[in-house]
């Protein structure tokens, strides 16, 4: 007995959402199978209200922004299915419609956007992140370099004040303070990763963490060394890094200043109000195993100031860095004027503001 066409219909029909289900139910679209539904839902009932909904309210061209929230959303299993489901309801409403309704410049421009999107999900599950929790990543990040760069509350008769600036006004940059007060003792870094940017700035967040726990756990004249053995360990090929260490004892005055390849940290004297170089040098970190890096003494007197920064504010193409010291030595006159506190701002922006590079200053003082 041959049954009849409607019921061919229907027992196909119901093979497909058996179909659909299981496949639903597969592991791979188990966890976002919620998202995929609602969005499949949606995507189908753009091109139902496009075909016999009020004119003018389901424009075909709707179904992109399903796509577009399947690429943050979802997988690229489920994205797949959703991108074959979209294609599917384009070309009902194509043969339900004027095909000038869903003309060739609509199904390149929805291509073109499946294909972004696919492409952006890949890159999101090998983070193992969907939606926008990537991006709050990044944000959790950034903040955490920014406060950990944040210098620590000082005793009376000190104080200090520390200003990053990353190249095009982005978030991430090469250049970084790690700092640490225990009981008298004050410990400053400030350390510049080669390259400059977001490209610098992943292992700018990494060497932060690294730096800011050697910090606070090697003795005072080793810190460079330690730092030194951590980059020949674990980041071989990586590029170079410059750092200058400085320990001040905050009873006495008395200081400790190491470098690794970073500009000539300079010393205010309140005695003849000048401003001079200091004479701390040695290799950039990461490029000789088991290198020294030994310290130079001072002592900052009531008065005085010590200033640390990165070869952003000096260096200029084209000129060398003797003369961008200079400019630097120039403008810290009216940091004395200013006062250091509220001058360190306006002295970054004079110095970088025709370059195109991560940059940091530390100033501290002691009145």
């Amino acid at each position: 007995m041959s049954t009849s066409p409607p019921t061919r219909i229907l027992r196909f029909a119901r093979s497909l959402v058996r179909r659909a289900v299981a496949l639903l139910k597969r592991k791979v679209l188990f966890r976002y199978r919620l998202v995929l539904i609602t969005l499949v839902l949606l995507a189908v009932g753009i091109g139902v209200g496009a075909v016999w909904g009020p004119t003018g309210w389901f424009p075909p061209s709707a179904v992109i922004l399903t796509v577009l929230a399947g690429g943050l959303l979802l997988k690229r299993k489920s994205l797949a299915f959703l991108l074959a489901v979209v294609a599917a309801v384009l070309a009902f409403t194509a043969y339900a419609l004027d095909l000038g309704q869903v003309g060739p410049g609509l199904a390149v421009t929805i291509g073109v956007t499946a294909v972004l999107a696919y492409l952006l999900s890949g890159v999101r599950e090998q983070l193992g992140v969907q939606g926008l929790s990537g991006e709050k990543m990044l944000l959790e990040l950034r903040d955490r370099l920014r406060t950990q760069g944040l210098l620590p509350d000082l005793p009376r008769g000190w104080d200090s004040t520390a200003v990053l600036r990353q190249a095009g006004g982005s978030s991430f940059g090469g250049d970084f303070v790690v700092s640490m007060r225990r009981d008298d003792r004050l410990d400053v870094a400030v350390v510049d990763v080669s390259g400059k940017g977001v490209d610098a700035g992943t292992r700018a967040l990494l060497l932060s963490g690294a730096f800011g726990g050697l910090i606070s756990a090697v003795p005072r004249g080793e810190f460079l060394e330690h730092c030194n053995d951590y980059l020949m360990r674990t980041a071989v090929g990586e590029g170079f890094v410059t750092a200058v260490h400085l320990s001040v004892d905050l009873v006495t005055g008395e200081y400790l200043l190491a470098s690794a390849g970073h500009p000539p940290a300079v010393q205010f004297d309140s005695a003849t109000g000048g401003w001079g170089t200091t004479d701390a040098k040695g290799v950039v970190l990461g490029v000789i195993p088991s290198m020294s890096y030994p310290a130079v003494r001072g002592r900052l007197r009531p008065g005085d100031a010590i200033m640390l920064y990165t070869d952003g504010l000096i260096e200029t193409p084209g000129e060398d860095l003797d003369s961008g010291v200079d400019k630097l030595l120039g403008e810290a006159e009216n940091l004395v004027a200013e006062g250091f506190g509220r001058g360190a701002e306006d002295l970054v922006h004079t110095l970088s503001k025709d370059k195109n590079d991560d940059c940091a200053l530390v100033v501290i003082w002691r009145s």
